[in-house]
């Protein structure tokens, strides 16, 4: 026989391949973590994970490893086939950090969460340097520091240490801490190098300075004030020049300065400085302050109001680095024989100032003079408040001014309590280097609330040209202006008319109401031909839409014609923010809501401003009085809604 022989047979064995290895970790003590493995070959594999001891993990039989670690450790994974072939993962870190995790969010993707900011300091020449952060993330994060904005590239760990610092070595310094998720940058912090034993203190800085104001004037039933338009809308002015970013209203019920301030407390943070300011009718019950809004009932009870001291305790929560509240309003005593419910303190954090208008059980006072009204403490704290001091210097000019103030003698003394362990100003200057998410939240938010709709062009059908635009007066105070820009070949007389959909009450038109009100609207360069307020924004649920009547003569008929046009504005101001809650945002309030009104609607006959109400200068409380008293007993007295929230 001939032929080839045959070749024998080869069997190859295929190799395990592990196509997905397990990640290091970064996490806080006994948070839930699941490590995985994925291996590609024949058969069906099996697991096992052995911690760094080399002991066999319990139950680590699985591709997915899911524990609850206390302690640091690094684990591996071995994967096995039926054919006795094995192959082990990489070695893989499980980080733990036993610090506070408060802020860690409930629903953690394992995004990068910065738990430790490194801390400005000042260092000698030839000393050591070190700066930490620490971050929890999944996977583990990478670090990486930065010196006036350049990387270093060879600080890659979470602590960043010089052990003979030179001048060089001074200036801002921040670490970018990132993952396959996401990158967060910690806040920025300045090291300063000096040669001498003498260490100067470190410039002091914000991360974002926020402010919410509130003035509420026009009650339901109890008398009304004057002041808080004015008061509010100077102090907005001046707090947006020393860089903070400002939310102003006027108005509120007691849901939505609930929802106001609760907006406001979510945009503090870590570095941030906050300032709540109110100006309106308030008392003080059993050593706390309370703010009283604008439809609380005769009488008024402690859950119609809200607790000063838990809008603190609540931005004490939120670690900023300057918690300022400023009261103008009364402090008389009320109910004291009630027992208040419990505000669990929190421990002591610094940095907090509270500035009174008027001490314990006493009045504070609104003055009008020449026509201006304002309250006396807000008046001589606009006076001050621009200067670079430290808060509580600011505070102290205030009431040695209001001291001298002949009208108040006796009557009214500024009170300051505060914690104060820095010398925090509100002109320090703002850090914004890095950009964190928390930053662009509130850059966000507080730009919506203030964002004004955009100018617009109206041509209408008889070759009229109006221009209708906006201006804020506070961030639930919209004024539109409409101007005849151009007429047509067959038109005279002219004049325009504006009204919203759904008509908006009108705060400023009541019987009463101080003629400076308008003298916010309006400056000599801008004289429209009509203008329409539009107030309490806050309660808006729907799309705004302008109505413009354009009225003129047919030049050839001499017939008087309308024309209108519409415009769809959405939701305007803090409109956007949805403070309403309840069933008492509704627009309507029946008797209560008058129609916005137009304003000087003739075209040759521009509106003038009312002169000013020349007078004696008179103060007057912002004392809301109850006619009838309420029940001294603890069984009698009701709940303080406002407390019971934490």
């Amino acid at each position: 026989m001939t032929g080839s022989r045959p070749k024998p047979r080869q069997t190859m064995i295929q190799e395990i391949v592990i196509v997905r290895h397990p990640v290091s970790v970064c996490v806080p003590v006994i948070h839930k973590v699941t490590l995985r493995v994925r291996a590609e070959g024949t058969g069906i594999l099996s697991y096992q994970w052995f911690s760094e001891d080399e002991k066999e993990v319990p139950g680590g039989t699985q591709a997915d490893l899911t524990i609850r670690p206390k302690k640091t450790q690094r684990f591996v994974c071995r994967v096995n086939d039926h054919l006795h072939n094995y192959v082990f993962s990489e070695w893989v870190k499980v980080k733990v950090l036993d610090i506070d995790k408060s802020g860690l969010p409930v629903d953690w993707q394992g995004e990068p969460h910065i738990a430790i900011n490194p801390k400005p300091q000042t260092v000698r020449q030839g000393a050591k340097l070190a700066l930490r952060c620490a971050a929890f993330g999944i996977p583990a994060p990478h670090y990486q520091w930065h010196r006036n904005g350049q990387p270093l590239l060879d600080k890659t760990g979470d602590t960043l240490q010089i052990d003979h610092v030179t001048a060089e070595h001074g200036g801002w310094y921040m670490c970018s801490v990132s993952n396959v998720l996401e990158e967060r940058w910690t806040e920025p912090v300045d090291v300063e190098i000096v040669e001498t034993d003498q260490l100067p203190p470190a410039v002091l800085t914000a991360t974002d300075k926020v402010a919410l104001l509130i003035g509420n004037l026009n009650y339901y039933n109890h008398p009304g004030l004057m002041a808080p338009v004015m008061d509010v809308h100077e102090l907005a002015n001046l707090l947006q020049q020393l860089g903070f970013r400002v939310v102003s209203l006027l108005d509120l019920t007691r849901e939505e300065m609930s929802a106001a301030i609760d907006k406001f407390i979510q945009l503090l943070d870590r570095g941030v400085y906050g300032l709540f300011y109110y100006a309106g009718h308030g008392y003080e019950h059993a050593g706390r302050n309370y703010l009283v809004a604008v439809d609380a009932p005769q009488p008024y009870r402690t859950e119609n109001c809200v607790c000063v001291q838990r809008v603190m305790h609540r931005m004490q929560e939120r670690k900023t680095a300057l918690s300022v509240i400023l009261l103008d309003t009364c402090r008389k005593w009320y109910n004291q024989d009630c027992v208040p419910s419990a505000i669990m303190p929190l421990g002591p954090s610094g940095n907090t100032v509270y500035g009174y208008a008027t001490c314990e059980d006493a009045e504070a006072f609104e003055v009008q003079d020449g026509g201006k009204s304002t309250g006396i403490f807000t008046k001589y704290l606009n006076r001050h408040i621009l200067q670079s001091e430290k808060i509580t210097h600011i505070l102290e000019k205030v009431s040695e001014d209001l001291g001298k103030d002949p009208l108040v003698t006796g009557k009214q003394a500024v009170e300051i309590k505060h914690t104060v362990k820095e010398p925090r100003s509100l002109a320090d200057r703002v850090r914004t280097i890095g950009h964190t998410r928390e930053l662009h939240l509130r850059d966000v938010c507080w730009r919506r609330a203030n964002e004004l709709p955009q100018k617009k062009h109206l041509m209408f059908l008889c070759g009229v040209e109006v221009e209708v635009s906006f201006s804020a007066l506070f961030s639930n105070v919209l004024v539109a202006f409409a101007t005849v820009k151009t007429t047509g070949d067959h038109t005279q007389d002219c004049t325009v008319t504006l009204s919203s959909i759904p008509p908006m009450e009108d705060i400023f038109s009541r019987p009463g109401r101080s003629e400076e009100m308008d003298s916010l609207l309006f400056d000599k360069s801008h004289n429209p031909d009509c203008t329409l307020r539009l107030c309490s924004l806050q309660k808006l649920k729907e799309s705004m839409v302008i109505k413009v009547d354009l009225q003129y003569t047919h030049t050839d008929s001499k017939l008087r014609h309308t024309e209108s046009q519409q415009v769809d504005i959405g939701k305007p101001l803090v409109a956007s923010c949805k403070l309403y809650k309840g069933k008492h945002a509704a627009i309507d309030r029946g008797k209560e809501c008058a129609s916005a009104q137009s304003m000087g609607n003739i075209f040759n006959g521009k509106s003038q401003l009312h002169q000013s109400l020349a007078g004696p200068r008179r103060p007057y409380t912002r004392k809301a009085v109850c006619t009838a008293k309420t029940a001294t007993t603890r069984s009698n007295e009701p709940e303080e809604n406002d407390e019971s929230e934490l």
